[in-house]
């Protein structure tokens, strides 16, 4: 009998773990799949709404309520879910609900009327810069009102696009202030904005659409190039140092900018491409096009070759022994000169007064150069500035073309790397005389580069830098009769035009 009992609760004992372990296996259920009814009612009338878009989030599948206002989402993948509903006229819904495999989840949803006139975000209003602004900056700040109702929070999107662009930008998106900073805008540029303001009851008011116009380009009659971490660009300035404008920014290297005599273009070198090419673009660095395919190049020439046609229809450059003319949309490349045996041509300048051209010609090495003076159709090509020891360099004709300025190291170093020790600028009638020495209150240790007259010939633009080659390379200008009353207007930067 004792041992019938014993038995007896050994099998009660087994059965209850088998139990235990069962109540734990239904526990925990695999997510799997599950199904979500439902039925949405109206707030007022407790009666069924037909035609309610039914949505979910995360999404799965978008329905529409019946006639009897059900709906029924099958094959949901296990999980939570956010029921939304919504339909026209109505204030939208969502509830929160859980899938459980192989269960349908039950849902109600209860949707009130909606007064769109007092539901919807007040219109935007009140711009700023108000409608048809002008002279607004390039980067501006855009600031409006608007109006919230039934103490809804609203949000806005805010769009902007140029004149003759159908493209909108989003500058901003359900931000909750009434305003959004702007940048980089074009100059003399006509620009459109529209602000949409949004609720959190998915109401949804488009404002006006507002305009403004920013302000013209500065008269920026400075272009030099900077290097700035090995990558050369083009800027423009005013003359000061705070109004310094950025007009290129490839990693490539872009300079020897110089403006079109019409002061509407500016033509520059690139070697985006690999191989140094001419390009123009406007004053304020839109409209960048390549010119040429023939490239800018030679002995000692990246790209450093070239100069407008006195009327800026056209430009000469330097393609190794070759003098090419081409028209300033690319077409028309003409040979005009080739340059003496063992000789290419290297820097250019072209001046109306006896239409003429003045042209470096260099060597393999560095330091032989010469520079000649010819007619604009290449002819009567004249020994103007004999090699001698040292670098000979940068020539540029006067306002009047009666004399040209041009660079040579009097120190008569030459090295492979043509490392110049004292370069000093020049002033030379193209008839051979009156030679005169520009650089004589040069700092000692320093080199003088790159000279140009300024629009009114009185001053000349040039760059200095210690003769070391470590820099820094500095724009100066100076009195054009005599070189003295020298002043440094811009820092690390070279290659400088005054137009």
């Amino acid at each position: 009998m004792h041992t019938k009992a014993t038995t007896l609760r050994l099998v009660y004992f087994i059965a209850l773990i088998l139990l235990c372990f069962a109540c734990n296996e239904d526990t925990i259920e695999p997510k799997g799949e599950g199904s979500i009814s439902g039925v949405v009612l109206h707030a007022s009338t407790n009666q069924p709404i037909a035609g309610v878009s039914i949505s979910t989030s995360p999404a799965t599948t978008a329905v529409v309520t019946d006639a009897e206002g059900k709906f029924i989402l099958r094959d949901v993948p296990g999980g939570n879910y956010a029921i939304s509903a919504k339909k026209a006229g109505l204030k939208a819904e969502t509830v929160s609900v859980a899938v459980i495999d192989g269960k349908e989840t039950q849902a109600t949803l209860v949707l009130g009327d909606s007064n769109t006139d007092q539901a919807a975000p007040g219109k935007p209003s009140n711009p700023d810069p108000a409608e048809k602004a002008t002279n607004i900056s390039i980067a501006d700040t855009l600031r409006w009102m608007s109006v919230a109702t039934d103490g809804d929070s609203t949000f806005y999107d805010v769009y902007l696009y140029e004149s003759g662009s159908t493209e909108k930008k989003k500058v901003a998106e359900a931000i909750a202030d009434t305003s959004v900073v702007v940048t980089d805008l074009k100059y003399n540029t006509t620009y459109f904005w529209q602000v949409i303001a949004k609720d959190k009851s998915s109401n949804v008011t488009n404002g006006p659409v507002w305009s403004f116009s920013t302000v013209a380009f500065p008269d920026a009659r400075y272009l030099f190039a900077r290097n700035t971490d090995g990558n050369y660009d083009i800027y423009s300035s005013d003359g000061t140092a705070a109004n310094v404008f950025q007009l290129t920014s490839n990693f490539s290297r872009e300079w020897w900018p110089v403006m079109s005599p019409r002061r509407n273009e500016i033509a520059y070198s690139s070697n985006i491409g690999v191989d140094p090419q001419i390009y123009l673009m406007g004053r304020d660095g839109t409209n960048k096009r390549q010119i040429t395919t023939v490239p800018v190049a030679g002995y000692h020439n990246q790209g450093i070759g070239f100069a407008w046609a006195p009327d800026g229809g056209q430009l000469i450059y330097s393609n190794y022994d070759k003098l090419y003319r081409i028209e300033r949309d690319g077409s028309a490349l003409t040979l005009i000169a080739t340059a003496p045996a063992n000789r290419h041509f290297r820097t250019l300048d072209w001046t109306d007064r006896g239409n003429r051209i003045v042209a470096q010609t260099i060597g393999a090495n560095i330091n032989e150069s010469e520079i000649y003076i010819m007619d604009a159709s290449g002819a009567n090509m004249t020994l103007l500035v004999e090699d001698m020891p040292g670098r000979v360099e940068s020539p540029v004709f006067s306002i009047d073309g009666k004399n040209i300025l041009y660079t040579r190291d009097v120190a008569g170093y030459e090295n492979a790397e043509g490392r110049q020790l004292d370069s000093r600028i020049f002033r030379k009638n193209i008839d051979g005389t009156g030679l005169v020495d520009l650089s004589a209150n040069k700092p000692a240790g320093t080199n003088d580069l790159y000279p140009r007259y300024s629009p009114t010939g009185d001053k000349i633009i040039f760059v200095n830098t210690p003769n070391d080659g470590l820099g820094p390379y500095d724009i100066y200008v100076m009195d054009a009769a005599d070189g003295k009353n020298r002043t440094k207007i811009f820092s690390n930067a070279i290659m400088p035009d005054w137009e």
